[in-house]
């Protein structure tokens, strides 16, 4: 059994961490309340966006020639993955990566091998666990989660647009965390490009199409709501991204916090059962002199 002064350090050192993790929780919590709020005023308008998008896309025919939205022979991938730039959130960052891992080593292997599976990260998480496994990494951008912010994105979701235009990837996907509740974030690979609109099938849900009256026209209309609606979803994944990291690591420190009380509250039962064990010790030691000053 350890002795009374080990215990009350560990106590102390045990309360001291849960004096930490209380804190970042209730930091976490400030913070998801704004990602919250954030994420689900956006759901809604891009969803609204790509709702008109799959309706002016549904039998388009001879204007099917827009390049954003035209499938390629994938020779070229783009793989854009999102994590955080710190840790203590549980697996949010950790799926991040062994997702893009199973993606560079089973579906694009051969692509990867050739140099033509190319990385996009954005947090330093996922950057350190593919660099400590040997991948190449020709671009990072982990500055944009230090004050994300629409301009700063829509750059950045503008360049990768247009060096798709110009043929330099014939792929992108996005690798992100998705904000479910503030327990709950499910991991999505999504393709970013070429776009693929939400597709109700029939608009109506039944046999009739609608017919619009479009000006200009209906290739106009589309050429200028695609760039609209890819700089929305790109803003959309941070933002889940965003929200979920604060959800993971409220979660984390949450549990943290009650694992550190169990602890505290078992090394408390310790002391008390080592403190007991001494003062018999000390009682049974003064009666056996007592009764050796009486012999």
């Amino acid at each position: 059994m350890a002795s009374l002064k080990e215990i009350r350090l560990r106590i102390a050192s045990v309360q001291g961490t849960r004096q930490i993790t209380s804190a970042m929780k209730m930091v976490s919590a400030a913070k998801l309340r704004k990602a919250q709020d954030n994420i689900i005023r956006m759901r809604p308008y891009a969803n609204k966006l790509n709702k008109i998008l799959s309706h002016l896309t549904y039998n388009l025919g001879e204007d099917s020639d827009i390049a954003l939205l035209n499938q390629r022979e994938e020779n070229r991938v783009l793989i854009i993955a999102i994590s955080s730039n710190k840790g203590l959130c549980g697996a949010f960052n950790s799926n991040v990566a062994r997702k893009t891992l199973t993606l560079l080593e089973n579906d694009y292997r051969k692509l990867h091998s050739e140099g033509k599976a190319e990385l996009l990260l954005i947090g330093r998480k996922v950057f350190d666990v593919l660099k400590n496994k040997g991948f190449k990494i020709k671009q990072t951008r982990h500055e944009i989660l230090d004050k994300p912010n629409f301009e700063v994105i829509r750059k950045l979701a503008e360049e990768v647009m247009s060096e798709y235009e110009k043929g330099k990837y014939d792929k992108v996907l996005l690798i992100y965390n998705q904000f479910r509740n503030a327990a709950v974030q499910t991991l999505v690979t999504e393709q970013f490009l070429p776009m693929i609109p939400v597709q109700d099938q029939e608009p109506t849900g039944s046999n009739q199409e609608i017919y619009y009256i479009l000006e200009p026209s209906k290739k106009s209309i589309v050429r200028e709501l695609i760039p609209k609606a890819l700089r929305i979803q790109f803003y959309k994944a941070f933002l889940d991204s965003l929200a979920s990291e604060h959800g993971a690591r409220m979660t984390a420190m949450h549990s943290a916090t009650d694992n550190a009380t169990e602890i505290i509250r078992s090394l408390q039962l310790e002391y008390n059962k080592a403190r007991q064990a001494a003062i018999t010790k000390e009682i049974l030691e003064i009666v056996g002199g007592a009764n050796a000053l009486k012999a």
